[in-house]
């Protein structure tokens, strides 16, 4: 399995550190080995990239101050102050927030 062709930024989600938690907790248990572990890790990895991918439908429109932004390894990230995000059904506002973005192409796709 190869996992050039998912990214991990999804483990530091709430869900993705939950995760993280409980293999640590079961390797010091003794009850999974870190190869389980890391297999366990690269299964997330790739199924809650498809799963973005095929169940996500909303769309949102983002305004505010861009503050900061990069560009590195085909991944973008921008630091937005004062933002406004419009959602189908309500609109949210926060001072501060980052967004990551990373092209969803794999490698040598069109």
């Amino acid at each position: 399995m190869s996992t050039s062709h998912y990214y991990e930024l999804y483990r530091r989600s709430s869900i993705g550190m939950a995760l993280t938690d409980s293999l640590d907790e079961l390797i010091q248990s003794g009850h999974i080995n870190p190869q389980l572990a890391m297999k366990v890790l690269v299964t997330f990895d790739k199924s809650i990239t498809e799963a973005l991918t095929s169940k996500v439908k909303s769309k949102a429109v983002f305004k505010g101050h861009l503050d900061t932004y990069r560009f590195c390894d085909d991944v973008w990230t921008f630091v937005v102050d004062s933002m406004n995000a419009k959602l189908e059904t309500e609109t949210i506002t926060t001072e501060r927030v980052k967004i990551v973005a990373c092209n969803a192409k794999k490698p040598g796709e069109q």
